[in-house]
């Protein structure tokens, strides 16, 4: 089988045990400075890559544009990807209730909560998956509320020439600076674009920076207002979000994670096998070249590896810290 070329990826994170280099974890990332000058680069940023929910937000935004108007709990509801809490599946169906509809209306796909806790307690209360548990709700609902308010149908909302995706595509490709490379299906059903880091990085600066009161800037505030509703307990992200005031950030599935500060600096990174545990000490490393005040990256990176229940060795983006 014929695959296609590799990315040339480089080293971003390393985990020791004792005196040995246990694992070392390859990507590519890139980190901009305020400006949009290159601060570091990593491996091969340019090459073509799925953000996969990592875009969210850049759908929230042809959302918004189309006339979508929600408060902003339900705004970052719909750029998250929800650990399934029973807040998050509540505001999901309060989206579709506003808008005349019922969850049956979801077309996303069925599945336990995301949240490792909360997936627990679902199973325990004796659930099975469902589209509202499923992760990608949250967008779902705001998608379907954006055809209603549009008069398109919402039966046929991720078929590739509804008016809804039409418009993200284009979207997608203004806020990237970049026409995607491929086009494919995403885990919950939705497109999902072939981007170059430096363009996914670029797009999150533009919602940092963005004036008040545009689509952009709406996005960035409501996940940052509300970085408990974009991931959820527990969730390095929404840890992320609380612990650097300003910071926006959102990850995706394969070990994607792109950052934006409020000057506009700003890191994408691709995990290369798609491993998640490397994806936030390697994120660190570059926000750590940003100027982000160590103290407050201290808990996502040099995370303790344990022996016999003690620290024997550290997992730490690379070059350490």
């Amino acid at each position: 089988m014929n695959h296609p070329a590799f990315p040339a990826h480089a080293p971003l994170a390393v985990q020791t045990r004792g005196e040995l280099v246990e694992s070392v974890h390859y990507g590519s990332l890139i980190a901009l400075a305020a400006n949009g000058d290159k601060m570091l680069t990593r491996g091969e940023p340019g090459a073509a890559i799925y953000p996969r929910s990592a875009l969210k937000p850049l759908f929230a935004v042809a959302m918004l544009r189309a006339g979508l108007d929600l408060p902003a709990d339900q705004l970052a509801l719909a750029a998250a990807s929800h650990s399934g809490a029973a807040v998050h599946q509540d505001l999901a169906a309060k989206i579709l209730a506003d808008a005349g509809l019922e969850p049956t209306a979801l077309r996303n796909s069925t599945d336990l909560p995301y949240g490792p806790a909360e997936r627990s307690a679902w199973i325990h209360a004796g659930h099975g998956p469902s589209q509202l548990a499923q992760n990608c709700s949250g967008k779902h609902a705001a998608m379907l509320a954006t055809c209603v308010i549009n008069g398109w149908d919402t039966e046929s909302y991720l078929h590739r020439d509804h008016p809804l995706p039409t418009l993200i595509r284009k979207v997608v490709a203004e806020l990237t600076a970049e026409q995607p490379t491929a086009i494919s299906t995403d885990g919950c059903g939705t497109e999902v674009f072939a981007l170059s880091l430096t363009g996914m990085a670029r797009s999150f600066a533009t919602l940092t920076t963005a004036a008040e009161g545009t689509a952009e800037a709406r996005v960035a505030a409501a996940m940052r207002a509300h970085p408990v509703l974009v991931a959820g307990t527990g969730r390095d992200v929404t840890a992320l979000m609380e612990a650097v005031p300003g910071l926006l950030a959102k990850d995706g599935f394969e070990g994607i994670q792109l950052i934006a500060l409020a000057d506009g600096a700003s890191v994408a990174l691709k995990i290369s096998d798609g491993g998640d545990r490397a994806r936030m000490p390697a994120a660190v490393s570059a926000l750590l070249d940003l100027g982000v005040d160590p103290t407050a990256l201290e808990p996502f990176n040099n995370l303790p590896v344990l022996g016999g229940g003690q620290p024997v060795g550290i997992l730490h983006g690379f070059p350490a810290a």
